[in-house]
């Protein structure tokens, strides 16, 4: 299976990897040339140490330009959330981490569970194409969606437009609501974010070994070890635990 997986690689002894830059739960800082760390490039790089070839971290400031750059043959595989606008054109793993999502609202709001917020009027803000835009694009039937460029427009729009919502991540919007005094959580989740590995549908033999990769890290205890040693253990679950 290796030597097969191998073979799909574009640069045979490489294993380039699209990272999500904008994903501050899986990248959490940087070496000092500006190589990307923390539990996705560790993943990446354990994931190409497997393959017994070199790893080629690519960074992408946001998962939309990720999924935008697969058919100019930019990356072999991408650390990004399963989500089926994506999935059209990358075949996906199964998730190795599981991240919440909910909304913020004002602590006046009369609205008090995520069901709620689904009503005509009901203004939210939120970060173009997330794994969580493109799931409330396709739920919402009568809230409208006012995106903005990454987490941090997001939550600038909800504060300077006055919005009735924010919605995010649990672990980020539990700091947005450090920086908004008067905003308070919903309980609960409207979904939950699935990280995973994905790659090219015609890898046939590549899929196969990232989805063994995958599930030999959950089982071996890897990905664990890696929230505690990145420091967000107790922000993002591990897939299927």
């Amino acid at each position: 299976m290796t030597d097969a997986a191998r073979s799909e690689l574009t640069e045979p002894s490489v294993l380039r990897v699209a990272i999500n830059m904008g994903n501050m739960l899986l990248v959490t800082g940087q070496e000092d040339d500006g190589t990307p760390s923390g539990t996705a490039p560790e993943m990446a790089t354990r994931l190409a140490s497997k393959l017994g070839v070199d790893v080629r971290l690519i960074p992408f400031p946001f998962p939309g330009e990720i999924a935008d750059a697969m058919p100019s043959d930019s990356w072999d595989v991408a650390l990004i959330a399963i989500e089926p606008k994506r999935a059209e054109q990358i075949a996906f793993s199964n998730p190795y981490v599981e991240i919440e999502a909910t909304y913020i609202v004002p602590e006046d709001s009369p609205i008090q569970t995520v069901e709620e917020v689904d009503q005509s009027g009901i203004r939210i803000a939120v970060a173009n194409r997330a794994a969580y835009d493109l799931y409330l694009t396709r739920t919402l039937q009568n809230a409208t969606l006012h995106r903005a460029v990454g987490l941090q427009g997001a939550h600038d729009l909800y504060v300077s437009d006055k919005l009735d919502a924010l919605a995010g991540l649990k672990p980020a919007l539990k700091r947005n609501i450090e920086d908004v005094p008067g905003s308070r959580m919903l309980p609960g989740r409207y979904t939950s974010v699935r990280q995973a590995i994905g790659t090219k549908p015609e890898n046939t033999s590549l899929q196969a070994f990232i989805e063994d990769f995958v599930q030999d890290s959950i089982q071996s205890g890897l990905v664990s070890s890696l929230l505690d040693k990145y420091g967000v253990a107790d922000k993002l679950k591990v897939a299927g635990q």
